[in-house]
């Protein structure tokens, strides 16, 4: 499954409802199982970003379902990356001509 880092801020709803957040994320986590998303880690921080999620899902249809629907709920806004393993960048660059 591909892999996907997700950078999330929380929006004015998200921040004045930040004692939610821990059952969100269990709640979400439930979701995306549903989904087929699987939550790997979820660590909140501090600087630009208020959270940084790792997910693994089928592809990227996937993913973006989850995470509109995430969005949808109006706490978070999220920008995401797909990540490449060493062993997916090495398959990847054997292929460049």
């Amino acid at each position: 499954m591909a892999v996907y880092i997700s950078l999330i801020n929380l929006t004015d709803q998200g921040a004045r409802t930040i004692k939610d957040d821990p059952a969100r994320v269990k709640s979400a986590a439930h979701i995306a199982q549903r989904e087929g998303v699987k939550l790997l880690a979820e660590w909140w921080t501090m600087g630009p970003y208020d959270a940084v999620m790792i997910a693994e899902a089928p592809d990227d249809d996937t993913i973006n379902r989850f995470l509109l629907g995430a969005a949808r709920q109006g706490n978070i806004r999220t920008v995401t990356m797909r990540a490449f393993s060493s062993d997916e960048i090495a398959n990847i660059l054997a292929r460049l001509e």
